[in-house]
């Protein structure tokens, strides 16, 4: 079969179908889905992604860090596979679409090349890759980022939650623990994600589909503030209070970011995400304080900019109020670029459908930004409503869930026919 998907039988309306159905799997009174990693309901999800997988005629592989792999010969076995995909797993309040889009999508792509009885010069792969979100376990796209090379299989496996599982028993607990060597896949020959955009800017500009082109760097850090318990009622002199220096310093991550600006005059973005207190006693000025800092920039010398600032003002309030706070570096991504020749195949398909398109970075780091460090590799982004995600609000329509999975099969087929030389 040609590049062109025009005559395969791809449904929309199955898609948003079964878009609808794995949603019951963790929904939330809301709206939303709670279907966090190494859970029963995310074996539960995995179950269902593999009866429908294996219904359409693939061959299901899982390896060691719980990835599911449907593979689809093609008509050339020599050739390395294609690959797409993106993650079932989500936020404790996630929504239905975060990550699910591109799996189903994916399958959606499957579905009509078995129901068309259509071949690809390439083997083609789907893939749902364990814990994208790292709301459970932390840092996030763990089965992704340990598969190119950039965590160990040891340091995952042995990955404890707040309150202490371990990744690799609970991995085999919920039954999703394979044989299959992670590392496999960087043999893949590209990779394509189709995901919502976490973000207003399609919405806003009343276009169909994004075109990502590169992703922004990012830098975690987790900082500990530490002074000395106190009696509410003791005396404010001489008090050592972590939480009254924690909180100016809070209050600068927005600063930081809104001022450090690159040489086009953009600024960074800064976020708190998680917030701990000890001894968390209402009547106690607490003696510890520890809080995340999420830094990304589109400029890596600004982002380290970014964390020289954090670094130098925790010692400014340290010194102040006499108490010492650690800023720790936890996790980088470095600025990614995505493949020329991938991106071109995406906006070729937005041109030839009509679709209404742009250009643009992602500022969120997804399964297809690892695989970018060693595979060839593209996004498609597709609107969400208001920019909401990671919330059980967060909403799409069918049409811009079937505009994003047109343009991803489109470069899919495009990919797995080339040939090799421009692959």
């Amino acid at each position: 079969m040609s590049g062109a998907t025009n005559n395969l039988p791809l449904s929309g309306e199955r898609l948003w179908d079964s878009l609808m159905e794995m949603a019951k799997i963790g929904g939330t009174p809301k709206g939303g889905c709670n279907r966090q990693t190494l859970t029963d309901l995310d074996a539960e999800g995995r179950a269902l992604f593999r009866r429908w997988g294996e219904s359409c005629g693939l061959t299901l592989t899982v390896d060691r860090l719980g990835n599911m792999i449907f593979r689809r010969e093609g008509r050339d076995p020599t050739r390395r596979p294609v690959a797409f995909g993106s993650h079932l797993d989500t936020q404790p309040t996630g929504g239905k679409f975060d990550g699910v889009l591109g799996v189903l999508a994916g399958l959606e792509i499957m579905r009509a090349l078995h129901e068309a009885g259509a071949e690809t010069e390439a083997p083609l792969l789907l893939i749902n890759w364990t814990n994208e979100e790292g709301a459970r376990f932390s840092p996030p796209m763990m089965g992704s980022g340990a598969a190119m090379g950039i965590f160990t299989e040891a340091e995952i496996l042995a990955k404890r939650s707040a309150d202490g599982a371990v990744f690799g028993e609970e991995l085999k607990r919920i039954g999703w623990q394979g044989e299959a060597d992670p590392a496999a896949l960087q043999d893949c020959a590209a990779y394509l994600e189709l995901h919502i955009e976490q973000g207003r800017l399609l919405e806003d500009a009343g276009l169909d589909v994004g075109i990502v082109t590169h992703a922004l760097a990012q830098h975690w850090f987790e900082v500990v503030v530490e002074g000395e318990d106190a009696h509410g009622g003791s005396p404010m002199a001489g008090r050592r209070d972590a939480m009254m220096a924690a909180a100016p310093l809070i209050s600068a991550v927005e600063e930081i970011a809104l001022t450090t600006l690159s040489p086009t005059g953009e600024p960074g973005r800064g976020t708190v995400g998680v917030v701990e207190v000890h001894p968390a006693s209402r009547n106690v000025a607490p003696g510890r304080v520890f809080f995340s800092v999420d830094f990304r920039h589109s400029d890596p010398e600004a982002l380290a900019r970014m964390g020289q600032a954090l670094t130098a003002r925790a010692a400014e309030i340290a010194a102040a109020r006499k108490v010492t706070a650690t800023v720790t570096p936890f996790w980088y991504s470095p600025h990614t670029p995505f493949d020329e020749t991938l991106v071109s195949r995406a906006r070729d398909s937005a041109r030839a459908r009509g679709l209404r398109w742009q250009e643009m970075p992602t500022a969120i780091g997804h399964d297809a930004v690892y695989m970018a460090r060693k595979v060839p590799t593209v996004m498609v982004f597709c609107p969400c409503h208001g920019g909401l995600s990671h919330n059980e609000a967060e909403s799409i329509t069918p049409a811009w869930a079937t505009a994003g999975m047109q343009v991803l099969a489109d470069a899919v087929i495009a990919t797995a026919n080339a040939p090799r030389s421009i692959v």
